[in-house]
């Protein structure tokens, strides 16, 4: 395949994507003891704000292991609320937290990453054989 059809490929090949540094793949969210601090990222998948819940939004992000569910805080969203709304890709450091089977990460902070979706346009980018499961 020549680097002209590579980049004119609708999506790379699997685990080729760019990962974010220190970010725990999903699908290892159960490792940690509840109340470990986490690093988690991936692209916004969902984004919901209940009237119900008191200011508190609700974000499900995807990395390629699996989908992980964050409660953002209305005082964390005020914070961080530019990433929130706009972000395509976050990393999301914050708490474990472990309610009847489900794992959500309470947010502290949220960081957009969206600039390294951008590297997948570039007919330069290589990924470097890293894979998520492979990263401390």
């Amino acid at each position: 395949m020549t680097p002209a059809q590579d980049f004119l490929s609708p999506t790379p090949p699997p685990n080729t994507w760019p990962r974010p540094p220190a970010a725990l793949p999903a699908a290892r969210l159960v490792e940690p003891g509840a109340g470990a601090r986490v690093c988690v990222a991936g692209l916004v998948l969902v984004r919901q704000r209940p009237g119900t819940a008191k200011g508190v939004i609700f974000l499900t992000l995807e990395d390629e292991t699996g989908t992980c569910n964050v409660v953002v805080w209305a005082k964390v969203y005020e914070r961080f609320r530019r990433a929130v709304i706009a972000g395509r890709l976050l990393r999301v450091t914050g708490r474990l937290q472990r309610d009847a089977g489900v794992v959500h990460v309470v947010a502290e902070v949220i960081e957009d990453i969206s600039p390294l979706l951008d590297q997948l346009l570039d007919p330069a980018f290589r990924h470097d054989g890293t894979r998520a499961a492979d990263q401390p």
